[in-house]
């Protein structure tokens, strides 16, 4: 299955569908992005823009996210900042801690407030 995400004049992610892969195949058995956007327009009309995301990020970086965005200078998803502290990694498109999460083997979660990695200990 094909996945494809609906994007409003803003690039922000409003929806994402899934397509039949007979949809997007050509007469030659090759996937087209175009096919499966013609196809979307046909059920839903015009006023928004279609792209393809690939559930397991194969291109675009990311598979796109509702309420995430489509940058398209990195022709890439980028995914809901996590908190106001993290940075998109350029490279990846993915957001990145300002800090590195330990490698100790505890677990651990995001303090915003400090920002800083807390470890993540049970109630007692």
């Amino acid at each position: 299955m094909a996945h494809f995400a609906t994007l409003n004049s803003n690039n922000e992610v409003i929806n994402v569908e899934v397509v039949n892969n007979a949809v997007i195949t050509d007469s030659d058995g090759k996937e087209q992005e175009q096919l499966g956007i013609d196809f979307l327009e046909q059920i839903h009309g015009g006023g928004v823009t279609y792209k393809q995301t690939s559930y397991n990020a194969k291109f675009r970086k990311n598979f796109a996210q509702i309420k995430g965005t489509y940058d398209p200078t990195k022709d890439a998803f980028i995914t809901i900042k996590p908190f106001n502290s993290w940075v998109l990694n350029d490279t990846t498109c993915q957001w990145e801690a300002p800090k590195t999460l330990p490698n100790d083997g505890k677990p651990y979660v995001w303090d915003e407030s400090s920002t800083s990695w807390v470890e993540n200990k049970p109630p007692s």
